[in-house]
């Protein structure tokens, strides 16, 4: 029903931009798709399909087939539009067997590859979408204003693997064989040497700082994070492993080695009693935890199932631990939904202490943690935590027109950001049906959700899509 409401709002309102504001009832663009439309579309529709609402599915895909536009202009970033588009396209195409959702993800991939054209291979942040042969700048790429000394961002460069690998595969059937999808196969490559640049470059104390030089191939700051910036890197490494149908033993020794610097350096218990990852500044400790590093505790416990005996039931407390955490962020509130980032500071913990950190966007981090969790355990306590979500997103987020983020939880009256995320309707939704669902839909042991919840099939050798 939460589903259908925000789905058929956006219809209404907003359809073919790429989010709806619900409280003024108009569409959104924003400058992160580079001309592309349609990110709510993309986003939602394997949400659409595994729900069964065939109808509002139906709209989705239309749209799809006869007004999504590639022959765009503008300056999108790689990242974005690899989790969002690339993943719901893909995903909707296995889940379906539906040759557009191939052939629109097929020909976006191939957009993205200038990206990768840098001394190193490591692909800068924004890529220019404009049409190929008939503007100057099609294909240029340069890194985000915002990121440190004209670097890239691990989490950016190290979250294309699973979709590049799908891309990869699906380009190399014959039928689209042709000039558009034979890069393609090049694009598997491309991943790999990202691989090859981070195993070669010094990781201090075994950790990866969040920016690297695409130019040089080092690090350019020692900033430390399992939130963003560094996240999704961390995530995809072991499900990579898993999609590989366990193959692919460097991705797997990597989160092994990451995750036990990890735990070394960055992971934290309270005075109260919580257990948090910090934020390592240079070998100085930053006590907070945003809302995005709360996934942690789902892949922890993914990882956990097949960590080598005396980690695993340290790891499986330890995702256990944090998720609790992430769920005292939410429970310390007034709203009953957590704030973007929150500290464990002097007489404060689990709770924002600063203003500019008190919102909530309609995340979907900590229910993916109590999905994975229930999955894992079915530990009844992550059902009924997943419950308090709903209502509180029932309470305080929806309104006329759809749902909005929050401008502060610790108010029980809060102003609405007039904003309804695509990854509301992509995650956040998604992980809350399927922490209600039976395990055999989206089977853990057949699929692996990109980071927008977007599901790729494990690529079982007798696996037929």
């Amino acid at each position: 029903q939460m589903m259908k409401f925000a789905w058929d709002n956006y219809k209404q309102y907003a359809l073919g931009k790429n989010e709806l504001r619900p409280l003024s009832k108009n569409g959104h663009i924003g400058n992160m798709f580079g001309g592309l439309r349609g990110a709510t579309v993309i986003d939602a529709l394997d949400t659409l399909y595994i729900m069964e609402l065939e109808e509002e599915f139906q709209e989705a895909k239309q749209w799809v087939e006869k007004s999504f536009d590639l022959n765009v202009n503008g300056e999108a970033s790689l990242f974005e539009v690899n989790i969002r588009y690339i993943g719901g396209l893909l995903a909707t195409y296995y889940l379906t067997g539906e040759e557009v959702f191939k052939s629109k993800a097929l020909e976006l991939g191939e957009k993205l590859l200038p990206a990768f054209n840098t001394p190193t291979g490591i692909p800068r942040g924004v890529i220019n979408l404009g049409r190929q042969g008939t503007r100057p700048h099609h294909g240029m790429s340069w890194s985000w204003g915002w990121a440190s000394a004209g670097s890239s961002i691990l989490a950016e460069f190290g979250t294309l693997h699973l979709e590049f690998l799908h891309l990869s595969e699906l380009s190399g059937n014959p039928v689209f064989a042709e000039k558009a999808t034979l890069s393609l196969s090049v694009s598997l490559l491309q991943v790999m040497n990202i691989r090859r640049v981070l195993n070669r470059v010094e990781k201090p104390q075994g950790l990866y700082p969040n920016f690297l030089s695409p130019v040089t191939g080092s690090w350019v700051q020692h900033h430390v994070s399992i939130g963003g910036l560094g996240d999704s890197f961390y995530e995809y490494l072991i499900k990579s492993w898993l999609m590989s149908d366990k193959k692919d033993s460097e991705a797997k020794k990597m989160y092994d080695d990451a995750l036990e610097a990890i735990e070394k350096h960055l992971v934290k218990k309270s005075a109260g009693g919580l257990t948090y990852i910090a934020e390592w500044r240079g070998g100085i400790l930053d006590h907070k935890m945003g809302h995005l590093a709360c996934f942690s505790g789902g892949m922890i416990a993914l990882g956990a199932e097949h960590a080598p005996e005396d980690r695993r039931q340290r790891h499986r407390e330890l995702a256990a631990e944090i998720t609790s955490t992430c769920h005292e962020s939410y429970t310390r509130s007034d709203t009953k939904l957590g704030p973007e980032a929150f500290r464990f500071d002097a007489g404060s913990e689990a709770m924002a202490t600063r203003l500019s950190e008190r919102y909530y966007i309609l995340r979907p981090e900590v229910v993916e943690s109590y999905m994975y969790l229930w999955r894992l355990t079915h530990e009844p306590k992550y059902r009924h935590w997943g419950w308090e979500v709903v209502q509180a997103l029932e309470k305080h987020c929806r309104v006329e027109a759809g749902f909005s983020g929050i401008r502060d939880v610790y108010t029980t009256t809060p102003t609405h950001d007039n904003m309804q995320q695509s990854f509301f309707l992509a995650e956040t939704l998604k992980y809350l049906y399927l922490l209600f669902s039976e395990d055999d839909v989206l089977s853990l042991e057949d699929w692996v959700f990109n980071t927008e919840a977007h599901p790729l099939p494990i690529n079982h050798t007798d696996f037929k899509a």
